[in-house]
């Protein structure tokens, strides 16, 4: 098989070097190649070629069996679509997949609609709007030109003066050039980089070691970005399980949906990572091999991976069939760039080579042979790579191998791989915290917690946290011989992903005790005290203290004691920034006013209904769903109200009906209770009677609000499913009997409720819950 990789730089020179080891590949050619494709290695020559055309017709006619594209821009212009079109298998993606890169707005809106894990973040392609959008916002940013800007479009400022300045650079400017039409302003996120390669034929992916690329020109990471000052392989930042974790939730799904959107991924898909406290989340894509990555992660390879098979099984779509096999050690590269690189540079210095040691690599980028002589041509030069068996081995075989090199102005940084050694230097024997579970900062939360906990002490608990066990006085609360104890448990459910999203939680603690001092309701139950449980991967301090102390306010709101609860801090059981809750309600009631109260009811006995805050916490995953499919984020202004955002509209809490209702309770006004959760007004509203009686709903007798005629028309719900999977408006329905409709009514009503007669009891003929003038939703 002969091979043309395309491109100039160190990335084509290690591809080159690679592919010419393969025992099936007869030759490369290189186009247009640089100083070091020139010359040295077997099997490998230049071809001074660059536009398409040619590059096909050289192709067609030398009988070329693979085409590697090497940079993005050919990849972005759609090279790989001209040698499909003459039947030539191109290790690249087409021009649809390479928007992946060509597009960071692209980019970033894929990952929002697959769930990527990924920063937020806003495309703008008004100057003014994205000036006043960075006025707005209080934390910091990273600005991205959005087109493809030769690995130099990001620039990470440190204040708002700063991010301003950026932003005319790029958009007013036009330091990047059209690259800058369009600009990704994202939060700027915390963590160590991570640069994984991995090949895929649109099916399977194959990654490489992971890498952590050095994008600033000057040691500490100082200065401008770079298109990359060097380089080191795996890096221990990101440990096998994570790795797992990675290609499970980020690198298998993006390919996946690439394909179900119709541009299947067949390539190198490069992908950027921040691995934050919350776990792993990309930065950018780019859709070929990076420089200097490729020249760290190729010597690494083992000897008998056919590289040029490899490519060729990933165009053809059968890279299942061959396997690629990773040698034990590291590998580390230095860039050498000329003075006054990423600026304007020095051209035409003269580099003179010594021998190097085994094990070491010289890739040439910015080079040219001239007379004979090898000169410098470009920004980053030339690199030495090098492996060994430890990483301070390959790292100080790749420093022997830039002393083999000279030219004048070189600059290049001496600190390469000094995150890694900073991360060894800080490891220390093992833990539990090593193990990732921090008990001081369980400590620390219940310390937080205390004083809202302490608000909610009631006659029968001193609400006190930090013991075994929480202590319920029954006789101190007044509680007679003849009451009975009720209790219920529930979750907050997929709403707690919207609360994650959008890092807000303290409504969803109220959500969990609101779930069940609701369900007590319905056996006419005073609620007494609650009981939490909250668990997750990794602790976050306020995040949990937001959510407990949104139970503590759910607490005080039902009037019951918070006594007790646990925190479950378990590594690698939850997506990293997510977690569970769960809780516990007991309560009281008299014998005698023990509810359903079913000989009691008789057909014609009335239904009040009394409303909802909104869709509460059932049928979120059907709710995020949708949102989704419309492709909108929770930061976006809600359509059904735009003076607040979908996400706050989302988080409203669960209406809290307990004082009110019990009032009516303890004075015999009620029948039955009915709290209407998940399966909606059909499956909720049979629980609570006889069964020779059904219940008989108009819904035209209450108005829809705005965002559930939204969540309605969006998601296409016929009138029965919208029925039986959010509340539709009411979040309660009572049975009382009709001479008692107006001493009800007008009593939830003083207490702040709006309530409503919406149906009654007939004769039950088959379903438990018929619903009238259905048509009215529509």
């Amino acid at each position: 098989m002969k091979v043309l990789v395309i491109g100039s730089g160190g990335r084509e020179h290690a591809l080159s070097w690679k592919i010419s080891q393969s025992s099936s590949v007869d030759a490369v050619f290189v186009a247009p190649g640089n100083g070091g494709t020139a010359s040295g290695i077997p099997k490998v020559s230049n071809v001074a070629l660059t536009k398409f055309p040619e590059l096909v017709d050289f192709a067609l006619k030398n009988g070329i069996g693979l085409v590697v594209p090497g940079p993005e821009a050919p990849l972005v212009d759609g090279i790989e679509e001209c040698f499909r079109k003459v039947g030539i298998p191109c290790f690249g993606p087409s021009k649809e997949a390479a928007r992946m890169e060509g597009s960071k707005a692209f980019s970033k809106d894929f990952m929002h609609r697959h769930n990527i894990p990924t920063a937020e973040y806003r495309n703008f392609t008004v100057y003014e709007e994205a000036r006043k959008y960075i006025d707005s916002i209080n934390h910091n940013v990273v600005i991205k030109a959005s087109g493809l800007a030769a690995g130099k479009g990001v620039i990470i400022p440190t204040t708002k003066e700063e991010a301003q300045a950026a932003l005319k650079e790029i958009m007013v400017s036009k330091e990047f050039g059209d690259a800058g039409d369009e600009v990704v302003i994202e939060e700027f996120l915390e963590g160590d980089e991570v640069s994984i390669l991995s090949i895929s034929d649109g099916y399977t992916v194959v990654s490489l070691p992971p890498a952590q690329d050095h994008k600033r020109i000057f040691d500490g990471d100082q200065g401008p970005n770079t298109g990359g000052m060097g380089c080191y392989a795996p890096t221990p930042v990101a440990s096998k399980a994570e790795l797992q974790t990675i290609h499970d939730t980020i690198l298998q799904p993006t390919v996946d949906a690439m394909r179900r959107e119709g541009y299947p991924f067949k390539g190198c898909l490069f992908t950027g990572l921040m691995m934050t406290k919350n776990g792993p989340k990309v930065l950018e894509y780019n859709v070929r091999f990076g420089d200097p990555e490729t020249q760290t992660v190729l010597p690494l390879l083992s000897d008998d991976t056919d590289l040029a098979k490899v490519f060729l099984a990933a165009a053809e779509g059968w890279l299942d069939g061959v396997s690629v096999g990773v040698k034990d050690g590291f590998a580390a590269t230095v860039v050498m760039a000329a003075k006054g690189y990423p600026g304007s540079y020095e051209k035409k210095k003269e580099i003179t080579i010594s021998s190097t040691g085994k094990d070491t690599h010289v890739f040439h980028a910015g080079t040219s042979l001239v007379d004979g002589k090898l000169i410098t041509t470009g920004g980053r030069v030339i690199a030495a790579s090098a492996s060994g068996e430890t990483l301070e081995e390959a790292v100080k075989k790749a420093y022997e191998g830039v002393d083999a090199i000279k030219f004048e102005g070189m600059q290049f940084r001496k600190d390469i791989a000094h995150r890694a050694f900073k991360h060894k230097a800080q490891k220390q024997g093992l833990t539990y915290a090593a193990a990732g579970v921090d008990v001081d900062a369980g400590n620390a939360l219940v310390e937080r917690i205390k004083s809202a906990v302490r608000s909610t002490k009631i006659p029968g608990a001193d609400a006190e946290i930090g013991g075994f066990g929480g202590v319920f006085d029954l006789k101190a609360a007044g509680l007679t011989g003849d009451s009975l104890l009720v209790a219920g448990i529930d979750g907050v459910g997929t709403k707690l992903a919207i609360a994650c999203a959008t890092n807000k939680h303290h409504s969803v603690g109220i959500d969990l005790v609101a779930m069940s001092v609701n369900d007590l309701l319905a056996q006419g139950a005073q609620p007494l005290f609650f009981l939490d449980y909250y668990s997750t991967s990794k602790l976050d301090l306020n995040q949990a203290a937001s959510f407990i102390e949104g139970v503590a306010d759910g607490c005080r709101q039902s009037g019951c004691a918070l006594v007790g609860g646990e925190t479950a801090e378990m590594p690698g059981m939850y997506s990293p920034g997510d977690y569970d809750a769960a809780g516990c309600a007991v309560g009281a009631v008299d014998r005698s006013s023990l509810l359903p109260n079913l000989t009691s009811m008789n057909t014609g006995d009335i239904l009040i209904g009394i409303t909802s805050n909104g869709i509460h916490s059932n049928g979120y995953s059907l709710i995020r769903k949708i949102i989704a499919l419309k492709n909108l984020s929770y930061n976006d202004a809600a359509p059904w109200n735009s003076t607040t955002t979908i996400g706050d509209e989302l988080l409203l809490p669960t209406r809290i009906y307990v004082k009110p209702v019990v009032k009516i309770v303890k004075q015999g006004l009620v029948k039955g209770i009915s709290h209407i959760t998940g399966g909606g007004l059909t499956e909720n509203i049979p629980r609570m009677l006889p069964d020779n009686l059904a219940a008989e709903v108009d819904v035209a007798t209450w108005e829809q609000s705005p965002l559930f005629k939204w969540f309605r028309e969006a998601g296409g719900l016929e009138p029965l499913e919208f029925a039986r999977t959010w509340n539709t408006g009411l979040g309660m329905v009572l049975v009382v009997a009709e001479e008692n409709v107006k001493t009800v009514v007008e009593s939830l009503s003083a207490d702040g409720e709006k309530a409503m007669v919406v149906g009654r009891l007939v004769e039950r003929a088959d379903k438990g819950c018929v619903l009238k003038n259905l048509e009215s939703w529509n």
